[in-house]
């Protein structure tokens, strides 16, 4: 049977951001115990569901866990979608393929925030670094070789030009 036969069901988001048409275009959720306490910096990590991915987050919670932080933020981008699409969608998604990163963080004991953005992943990451004012990034890398990076393009590099935090790049 298949993990994703009977998935469990997607929780409401603690918050939701819409577009000028109406069209749903970031989600967050959180753990239970997450924000409790003062405002502090925390990694970032990218997460798409694969395996490089949670390589970067296994690395940032031992990261998070020397600096005796307590807390995770994730991120998983998806592409653009149209507005009824990204209304019955966009949730599902995220929920799903970020399940075995909220797994690992469960198990660390560690308390997470999960951000879904739409977009174009790079400049969304980037960007919401410095929103966040995250120590870092922490992102997988799928380790393309240099013809492969030209003609699909590597979110990672693509990452490290454009944020203005230190980056992890994990393969």
């Amino acid at each position: 049977m298949s993990v994703h036969a009977n998935p469990e069901p997607v929780p409401t988001p603690a918050e939701e951001r819409h577009d000028d048409i109406g069209r749903l275009v970031a989600l967050s959720w959180h753990s239970a115990g997450f924000g409790v306490g003062a405002e502090r910096a925390r990694w970032l990590v990218a997460v798409d569901g694969s395996a490089c991915a949670l390589r970067a987050l296994e690395m940032a919670v031992r990261l998070a866990t020397l600096g005796r932080d307590t807390e995770v933020e994730l991120v998983h981008v998806q592409p653009w979608l149209n507005k009824e699409a990204a209304q019955a969608e966009l949730a599902r998604r995220a929920w799903v393929a970020t399940d075995a990163a909220r797994q690992l963080l469960g198990e660390a004991s560690l308390n997470w925030r999960l951000h879904v953005l739409m977009g174009e992943a790079a400049p969304e990451i980037a960007g919401l670094s410095d929103t966040l004012h995250s120590h870092g990034i922490a992102i997988g890398s799928h380790g393309l070789n240099a013809a492969q990076s030209l003609l699909l393009g590597s979110v990672a590099n693509k990452v490290v030009h454009l944020a203005k935090r230190p980056v992890l790049i994990v393969r």
